[in-house]
């Protein structure tokens, strides 16, 4: 594989196990689920299951990425190849589900509902920014 196919292959596996943390570890902190447009802890507990469960989705498309550049680097570059590509064009297609349900995902932060410190926070420009080039 290419050096810099790898690299941005470990990049989006990095990306998502951080959304994995996020959804599935962390959800029920404030600072997190208000970055998901949430207004109150209410609706945190309404969703709760749901984000658990896409974090879950996020980290075995993660895993799926670590074991195809495993095994490129082992030797098996047709499986490994295989693998990644298909990790990879899962998290694409993802991402113009996301931004094909709702456009507003491309401007994550944009929403009313979101605070002004979740509206500039790294988390949400990176997602937004990952969207955008989903979507191209």
């Amino acid at each position: 594989m290419h050096p810099v196919a790898v690299v941005a292959a470990a990049l989006a596996a990095l990306i998502h196990t951080w959304f994995f943390v996020l959804e599935s570890i962390w959800f029920m902190r404030e600072s997190v689920w208000r970055r998901f447009g949430l207004a109150s802890d209410s609706e945190a507990r309404i969703v709760r299951s749901f984000a658990y469960n896409q974090g879950f989705y996020n980290l075995f498309l993660a895993v799926g990425v670590a074991v195809g550049l495993t095994l490129v680097a082992s030797g098996d570059s047709v499986s490994g190849r295989a693998i990644v590509l298909f990790a990879c064009g899962s998290m694409i297609a993802a991402g113009f589900v996301l931004v094909l349900h709702n456009p507003k995902f491309l401007r994550a932060g944009s929403s009313r509902r979101w605070s002004r410190s979740s509206q500039s926070s790294p988390w949400v420009k990176a997602r937004a920014g990952l969207a955008r080039v989903a979507a191209r």
